[in-house]
């Protein structure tokens, strides 16, 4: 009988997905970390995947009253899913963000506060040690050795050879992630432990910006009953659908839905991440502008200046990937789109389409950069020159 039921969930969740995959609205894959025989960390009688269940279940019921977004759960109940069937869940639904949520845990029960993820290779010892505990589930997974073949998840280093998928969403996946830090600590007052990069084999599957939240430690006596109460669950839930909703508007063209309700009056001020704590921030990309001058001649039309040329105009652009990769900036490239751009920051070339002093014309961009199969393609704006959030360029 319960294996009938696990089938009737997994045929029911690939038609859900299915069918949200054919949507056009911003899809969001909810995952709650653990299950089933798979308790996560369990400390003073708090246990982390029933936790991360609650949390997410009404993190999804709150995105669901925002118009534009639909959600989907690698798990609705108390189920053992795969890490890497969590991501293929996401994957198959085409889906815009992909969004882990879990407890941390530490032997000082001191330890406290919260801290989001984004796929990366660190060298930091402490990153490490958390990507090898949530790693470590795999060996519950049936044939995990053939499955995971050649991945050690003692030794998460062993994933450094597949640099190319996690650099790819990287710049999307730290925006979100330090929206997450920040309305954390706007709208709860929590303590941030910084934005980091750690290997998570859930994140490395998954094919979009992707994070995984640590909502703050069960193994701290006052932080562990806070997580296990309801009103703590609904107001870290807010503050996560916040963050999301934030980031949909800001980088998906539609800023007509309004944030749901505060948790605190300290919303509304959107500040840039800070903290100490082996942060990594997006950084700004320089670069010179190049003035045209017009041509006098006669009848020919003058010349074009670009928006970002003028000095104090922002301007526009959809950036369809990231990738160590350098290409042509040629349309059979980039399915047939023309006026590509390219910027290098280190090792990591950044492709862009477009350049428009409008921003609606920026979101008739995007659209036909995503019809081109650029799913998570995003706008992105500049200001003398400079890289801005899209929201501080629409303030001129």
């Amino acid at each position: 009988m319960k294996a009938v039921k696990i089938v009737g969930c997994t045929i029911l969740l690939f038609i859900s997905n299915l069918a949200l995959s054919q949507s056009q609205n911003f899809i969001v894959t909810l995952d709650a970390g653990h299950g089933d025989h798979d308790y996560g960390a369990v400390y003073n009688g708090h246990i982390e995947k029933n936790i991360t269940l609650a949390v997410v279940l009404k993190v999804g019921k709150l995105l669901e009253k925002s118009s534009g977004i639909d959600v989907i759960y690698t798990r609705k109940s108390d189920q053992f899913i795969d890490l890497v069937e969590r991501a293929n869940i996401a994957n198959r639904a085409d889906a815009n963000i992909f969004v882990s949520i879990h407890c941390n845990a530490n032997k000082n029960p001191a330890a406290d506060g919260s801290e989001t993820y984004v796929m990366g290779m660190s060298k930091n010892a402490s990153n490490l040690e958390a990507a090898k505990r949530e790693n470590a589930v795999i060996t519950l997974e049936k044939d995990y050795k053939q499955k995971y073949e050649g991945y050690d998840p003692k030794s998460p280093e062993t994933l450094a050879g597949l640099v190319m998928a996690q650099e790819l969403y990287l710049d999307q996946s730290i925006v979100l992630a330090g929206k997450i830090q920040n309305h954390f600590i706007d709208e709860l007052d929590k303590k941030s432990r910084g934005v980091k990069q750690a290997p998570y084999m859930v994140l490395h599957k998954a094919y979009m910006p992707r994070v995984l939240i640590e909502m703050g430690f069960i193994s701290n006596p006052s932080e562990g009953a806070k997580l296990d109460s309801e009103d703590g669950q609904e107001e870290i839930a807010q503050s996560i659908a916040n963050a999301i909703i934030s980031y949909k508007k800001e980088y998906f063209g539609n800023d007509k839905e309004d944030l749901i309700e505060k948790p605190s009056d300290k919303m509304g001020k959107e500040k840039t991440y800070k903290s100490t704590d082996s942060v990594i921030a997006p950084k700004a990309i320089v670069k010179t502008p190049e003035i045209k001058k017009p041509e006098i001649k006669k009848p020919e039309p003058k010349e074009e200046i670009k928006p970002e040329a003028i000095s104090g105009v922002a301007s526009f652009k959809v950036q369809l990937s990231a990738s160590g990769k350098k290409l042509d900036t040629t349309p059979s490239n980039f399915k047939g789109l023309n006026n590509i751009s390219v910027t290098s920051e280190g090792t990591l070339y950044k492709y862009m389409y477009g350049n428009t002093s409008s921003y609606e014309e920026a979101k008739k961009l995007l659209a036909e950069a995503k019809a081109k199969g650029f799913i998570s393609a995003f706008v992105i704006a500049f200001k003398n020159g400079k890289k801005v959030s899209v929201q501080e360029a629409l303030k001129q």
